[in-house]
């Protein structure tokens, strides 16, 4: 019995049976945001215009629109941060090899010598 709890709870949730949601950065998000301008964009038209079945189609579009827009603002704005995650995984690492040698560019040379007349 523990077992299978345990391996439902590791699968996750399935959307339609092919998109892993808990396991695919930013897809929660997506499919929020999505119902939310689903829901938006229906009711709007439909009090605009009082077409059911119109504003049913405007509502799925709204839905698909919005989640597409908000993955692919959410990817990129997530490979911009891994982009920047490991340019500064690569300077602490030079960092810790060229600290105190004569490479380090941190160490400037003449620093060491006080400045004006003595």
């Amino acid at each position: 019995m523990a077992g299978e709890e345990e391996a439902s709870r590791k699968k996750g949730f399935r959307l339609l049976g092919i998109l892993d949601v808990q396991n695919i950065p930013c897809s929660r998000d997506a499919i929020l945001h999505g119902a939310g301008g689903s829901l938006g964009a229906g009711l709007l038209h439909f009090l605009a215009t009082s077409r059911v079945r119109r504003s049913f189609d405007v509502g799925f579009a709204g839905f698909m629109l919005t989640t597409l827009g908000s993955w692919f603002y959410c990817r990129i704005n997530n490979a911009k941060l891994r982009v920047q995650q490991r340019m500064i995984q690569e300077g602490i690492k030079n960092k810790l090899v060229y600290e105190g040698t004569v490479a380090d560019p941190t160490n400037k040379p003449g620093a060491d010598t006080p400045s004006g007349p003595t």
